[in-house]
């Protein structure tokens, strides 16, 4: 073990109380339930009926071209955002497949990330290959195969710009029908580095916090503890952001030891790391 990054935070208090309350919503959420939504539906079910009886009033009075049919409410639209604009995957898609434009690369290839996020932003400008231990249809601007990345033989200095989102952080604990692992996130790091030719640009980010494993959802890395395991595997920081456990991005963010030491104020954020790699 004295050879492996180690991990240089451990949880807290307030990580613990932090767990706890995503333990009932994602215990909740297993059956179906959204306990938080579900208050907050209950106390428009007045404002649905209020409005439901003013339309059909109306309807009375029109010439039939819409019949009222089922019921289908809609309880929580009208006081919410026109739309997701904050969040891991939100700031981490767009972020990338920006840097991907700016540096149009020869070959890019996705390992995992997300298709109806970060692989359909990429697709729409270019080709982008994809590596997947799960099924994937055939898309336009996309080229699918189907490999686990851990096991699998990859290709050699391949592509000349690799990406992996909100995926590392899953190797080896099963959830994607892949074998269990304890070092999966590492073997799987050193793939991904093989794949990538000296002097390309590795896109990864990983949730990020005090370190620890959520079994059999993810595990939590420390940004010390990914640039020690990068380092290690010849690849060299160009550009970090992340997104805080709010929601919101902060791009370009000098990388300092208060930083580090911190995890960045974040509990369950997301580091968004760009790598060089060396040779």
């Amino acid at each position: 073990m004295s050879e492996r990054a180690q991990p240089t935070t451990a949880p807290t208090d307030h990580v613990s109380q932090f767990r706890g309350l995503r333990l009932i919503e994602n215990a909740a959420a297993l059956f179906g339930l959204e306990p938080r939504r579900g208050v907050r539906n209950l106390l428009r079910v007045r404002w649905f009926a209020q409005q439901r009886r003013q339309y059909l009033k109306q309807a009375a009075t029109s010439g039939g071209e819409f019949p009222v049919a089922r019921l289908y409410p809609c309880l929580d639209d009208s006081d919410m955002q026109a739309g997701t604009a904050k969040g891991h995957y939100f700031h981490q898609d767009l972020h990338v497949a920006r840097r991907i434009f700016q540096r149009s690369p020869r070959r890019h290839v996705d390992i995992g990330s997300r298709v109806d996020g970060f692989v359909a932003h990429v697709a729409s400008f270019r080709e982008i290959e994809v590596f997947d231990i799960r099924e994937l249809p055939s898309l336009p601007g996309i080229r699918f195969v189907k490999m686990d990345v851990m096991s699998d033989a990859l290709p050699t200095a391949y592509a000349d710009s690799v990406s992996c989102l909100h995926t590392l952080e899953h190797f080896g604990l099963g959830r994607y029908g892949d074998p269990i692992d304890y070092y999966g996130h590492e073997k799987g790091l050193a793939n991904l580095v093989q794949v990538l030719q000296p002097g390309g640009v590795l896109y990864l980010s990983t949730p990020m916090g005090p370190q620890r494993t959520e079994f059999n959802a993810h595990r939590v890395l420390s940004p010390r503890y990914v640039l020690e395991l990068a380092a290690k595997n010849s690849l060299e920081l160009i550009g970090f952001s992340y997104v805080d456990d709010a929601g919101d991005f902060h791009a370009d963010v000098e990388v300092d030891d208060a930083g580090l030491d911190t995890n960045f104020g974040c509990v369950y954020g997301c580091g968004i790391y760009e790598f060089t790699k060396l040779s």
